[in-house]
C-alpha cells in the first residue's frame, strides 16, 4: 500500500509532465498528427518521438512494441524517461529523420488502408528514413537500435 507522501509525490510528477506534454503539443508541428496531419493529436508514440491521432495511434499499436509504443497523452502515467523522449524528438525532428526522402510529390494518404501502408513503410520498412542522419538526438540512438 502506498504512503500518502508516495501517491502525493506520484500525482506531482503527473502533472507536471501533463504540463510538459501540453506546452509539447502547443509547437507548431506538434499540433497535427505524426502520419496524417489530423488536428488535435491526442495520443504519442513515446518511444519514437511523435504526436499521432486515435486513428493512427491503433495503427501504431498494430505495429508491435518493438517498433511503435503507444500512450494517451492525457489519459495515461507517463515516466520520466517518456517525457525524455518526447522532448528530445518530437513531430520536427521525426519527420527530418523518418521522411526525409519522401518523394517530391508526396501527399499523405488519407483513407485508413493507405495511411497504415504509408505508417508500415515510414517505420516498420524505414522506406524514407535518413539512413545517413547522424544521432539527431539521444533519442536517435534508440531508433538505429529499432532500426537494426
Amino acid at each position: 500500500m502506498a504512503t500518502r507522501s508516495c501517491r502525493e509525490k506520484a500525482q506531482k510528477l503527473n502533472e507536471q509532465h501533463q504540463l510538459i506534454l501540453s506546452k509539447l503539443l502547443r509547437e507548431e508541428d506538434n499540433k497535427y498528427c505524426a502520419d496524417c496531419e489530423a488536428k488535435g493529436p491526442r495520443w504519442a508514440s513515446w518511444n519514437i518521438g511523435v504526436f499521432i491521432c486515435i486513428r493512427c495511434a491503433g495503427i501504431h499499436r498494430n505495429l508491435g512494441v518493438h517498433i511503435s509504443r503507444v500512450k494517451s497523452v492525457n489519459l495515461d502515467q507517463w515516466t520520466p524517461e517518456q517525457i525524455q523522449c518526447m522532448q528530445d524528438m518530437g513531430n520536427t525532428k521525426a519527420r527530418l529523420l523518418y521522411e526525409a526522402n519522401l518523394p517530391e510529390n508526396f501527399r499523405r494518404p488519407q483513407t485508413d488502408q493507405a495511411v497504415e501502408f504509408f505508417i508500415r513503410d515510414k517505420y516498420e520498412k524505414k522506406k524514407y528514413y535518413d539512413k545517413n542522419a547522424i544521432a539527431v538526438t539521444n533519442v536517435s540512438k534508440t531508433f538505429s537500435s529499432i532500426a537494426n
